[in-house]
């Protein structure tokens, strides 16, 4: 480490959790993460709904008909020529990828203006999140479960204490993720060393201050440690596993460096959170499932960030 970074690190002495939480005060709030466009909410979810309505709330949105038009045109979907009219775009993705991009679009641009100018390669990150949004959702359908929109946004949000931590404690988080990159410690150690607490329990004391649901609570604090679960163990545990097959894959950046070996995720406690008493033909299936939707992933986020 520099003599400048050290210097640095003597600056930036770990706080007490009061202090922390006080500090916090200050951090505005996310808006999206409680309030969804109604009025397409309501259309994504009627029977009769019309391609033309849809398409006629999202062009209220620039950065959604974007993100729409990027997303239809991206390779995944192999259409043939370009789509340039929103109606198309909202045919051929089908209601679901609209609705999630209507989750994720307010969230993402809620948490880029919280994460500030703090150099960070934060579209790999956002990469690395919605990749983690779309493994949690697959891996949960394998589980047959229900609240899909809420499977989806906790693992968007997981990583968030590292937002907040941009936000809020700047030379802390410089320090970590920036000039102590290189010291062989775990990244939560490092963290709760560096700054006091890590960015899983940052990011928990932000969501509450914040009110929000407890499943995003309780993903954003034990997204590292699904056993220390309470309520939703399934859905952290699926977020775990799920972050775990990105950080593998090398599909964007979390800012955690640490190597994870392929099929790592399957020796974890998550993994028998959500699978365990699986037989081998069962185990092969799940794991193929997600491999398919893992190998797609790098296509789909080329159309979204």
């Amino acid at each position: 480490m520099s003599s400048y970074s050290v210097a640095e690190e003597i600056e930036c002495k770990p706080f007490s959790r009061e202090e922390i939480q006080r500090r916090l005060e200050g951090c505005p709030c996310l808006p999206s993460l409680s309030t969804i466009d109604k009025a397409l909410k309501e259309i994504l979810s009627n029977d009769d709904r019309m391609t033309s309505q849809i398409a006629e709330i999202i062009r209220r949105d620039p950065s959604l008909s974007s993100r729409l038009l990027r997303l239809v045109n991206s390779v995944y979907y192999g259409v043939s020529g370009t789509v340039k009219s929103i109606e198309e775009a909202v045919f051929y993705l089908g209601v679901r990828q609209v609705r999630e991009l209507t989750l994720f679009t307010p969230v993402i641009e809620d948490l880029e203006k919280l994460g500030g100018t703090n150099l960070f390669p934060w579209r790999e990150f956002w990469r690395h999140s919605i990749a983690v949004a779309v493994m949690t959702r697959e891996i949960m359908e394998l589980k047959k479960s229900s609240g899909d929109e809420l499977n989806y946004l906790a693992g968007l949000i997981h990583d968030v204490g590292k937002i907040v931590m941009a936000a809020t404690f700047p030379k802390h988080f410089k320090m970590i993720y920036h000039h102590a990159s290189n010291i062989p410690e775990n990244l939560l150690e490092q963290e709760c060393r560096i700054l006091g607490v890590d960015h899983a329990e940052l990011g928990a004391m932000f969501l509450r201050r914040q009110i929000m649901p407890r499943i995003f609570v309780e993903v954003a604090e034990f997204h590292h440690q699904p056993g220390m679960v309470r309520f939703h163990p399934q859905a952290v545990a699926a977020v775990q596993v799920a972050d775990l097959m990105v950080r593998h894959a090398k599909i964007g950046n979390s800012g955690n460096s640490s190597e994870v070996p392929a099929g790592g995720w399957t020796e974890t406690r998550a993994w028998r959170i959500l699978f365990d008493g699986q037989c081998e033909k069962e185990k092969t299936i799940t794991l193929a499932a997600l491999k398919r939707m893992l190998d797609r992933l790098p296509a789909i986020l080329e159309g979204l960030v």
